[in-house]
């Protein structure tokens, strides 16, 4: 960590430095680490851990990047960082750290939000709501877990997943309703609004993150489809000289192909 410090502050050296690094600002970074946050990821997805560890580097950089913009300013450097996490990791596991006796990973979930609504009341923040605090810069499916998870730990939850199963039933018949009555946009976005809701609800009842589940089948369905497009070279054709149902067969052909090789 010494030496990658090392590197960077010679980077923004005003003399001698790198011309690209020494005009970056907070807000011109942020690009960049949305960027190498989701290059982690794929990684990950692509199970490339080779990749993952250049990857991580590249993020741990932008970290890096961050506290040497602010030691410049006076605001902070890269220790008061670590100790920020690292008070903050500790404070929030009294079970593995101190004489808290711990419970179930849900218990612990709903404890590790009780403590953040604490956290933010010390410091003066987020008096007026156990919503505040939720970014709205989030992802939407992150951010209604995030709100979910937040209402759950004061109870305003459901009792189980087959209440949600009910729920999302109750959600479908509503935008069928909204479809059928004169189809208004905003109606009907509303409801498929109120349907996504719920899935994340169904999602984390089943203790599935739904932002991975997503991706998951993103990557399944793109896979299959490629499959397609080169079944239907195999009769020297483009898919879409097909019609949807030669499409259907040979989407079932691609799945039929994945389930024999697993």
């Amino acid at each position: 960590m010494d030496e990658l410090l090392q590197v960077m502050a010679r980077l923004r050296a005003p003399l001698g430095g790198c011309p690209w690094d020494r005009v970056q600002t907070f807000a011109s970074l942020v690009s960049h680490t949305l960027e190498e946050a989701y290059e982690v990821v794929e990684t990950i997805d692509q199970g490339d851990f080779t990749a993952l560890r250049d990857e991580l580097g590249d993020l741990l950089f932008q970290v890096v990047f961050y506290a040497q913009i602010a030691e410049e300013r006076g605001l902070f450097d890269f220790a008061a960082v670590v100790g920020a996490i690292v008070d903050k990791l500790v404070r929030r596991h009294p079970h593995v750290f101190g004489n808290d006796p711990g419970g179930s990973s849900e218990m612990l979930s709903l404890a590790w939000e009780q403590q953040k609504v604490k956290e933010r009341f010390v410091r003066g923040e987020a008096t007026s709501s156990l919503m505040d605090g939720v970014g709205h810069g989030l992802p939407g499916l992150l951010r209604a877990m995030k709100l979910q998870q937040r209402a759950a730990s004061i109870g305003f939850d459901w009792q189980d997943g087959n209440a949600v199963f009910d729920k999302l039933a109750e959600e479908v018949e509503e935008l069928r309703q909204a479809q059928t009555e004169g189809g208004d946009p905003q109606r009907i976005m509303d409801e498929v609004g109120d349907i996504l809701f719920t899935c994340v609800n169904l999602a984390r009842h089943h203790r599935v993150d739904p932002e991975t589940a997503l991706r998951q089948v993103n990557t399944r369905f793109e896979r299959r489809f490629r499959r397609m497009e080169a079944l239907a070279a195999v009769h020297n054709a483009s898919l879409s000289q097909f019609d949807l149902h030669q499409m259907d067969t040979l989407w079932e052909e691609a799945k039929a192909e994945e389930r024999d090789r697993n």
